[in-house]
């Protein structure tokens, strides 16, 4: 239940100052006005979140230890290398679809003929995004 309402929470974060602004005429200042509510949405969600993480009872965390003990340093290791291996092929899949995107654009407007050929170079460039999914996968399927 805890879980609902903290995403329940976090989508509130974007959703009041988006529909705050979009409500009325959109200007500078209420531009900033939504920012800065959702700057302390946000930073509110945060230190409640961090009140209950730490002001949990003993019993939370001999059940946290005891878990811990059970994983090993090999299960944690292996949810990092998983981690790491999608977050880092989604960062260099996105410098790769961003300069090829770029290019494809300014080829396509000089000869609209070349749209096909430009598309696979930029689906090639987002498919390394895929194999760091799919290593991670590979990943947690031996944890």
């Amino acid at each position: 239940m805890l879980k609902v309402l903290l995403f329940a929470a976090l989508i509130s974060c974007i959703v009041v100052p988006f529909r705050y602004f979009c409500k009325g005429e959109q200007t500078k200042g209420r531009y900033k006005k939504t920012l800065a509510i959702n700057g302390a949405m946000f930073f509110g969600l945060m230190l409640a979140t961090g009140v209950m993480m730490f002001g949990g009872s003993a019993s939370a965390a001999e059940a946290a230890e005891t878990a811990a003990a059970a994983g090993g340093l090999s299960t944690g290791l292996g949810y990092l290398a998983a981690g790491l291996s999608i977050g880092l092929s989604c960062v260099g899949g996105g410098i790769a679809v961003a300069s090829a995107a770029s290019a494809a654009l300014g080829a396509i407007s000089e000869d609209s003929s070349i749209l096909g050929k430009s598309l696979i170079f930029v689906g090639l460039a987002e498919g390394v995004c895929l194999y760091g999914l799919i290593i991670a996968f590979m990943i947690l399927g031996q944890l």
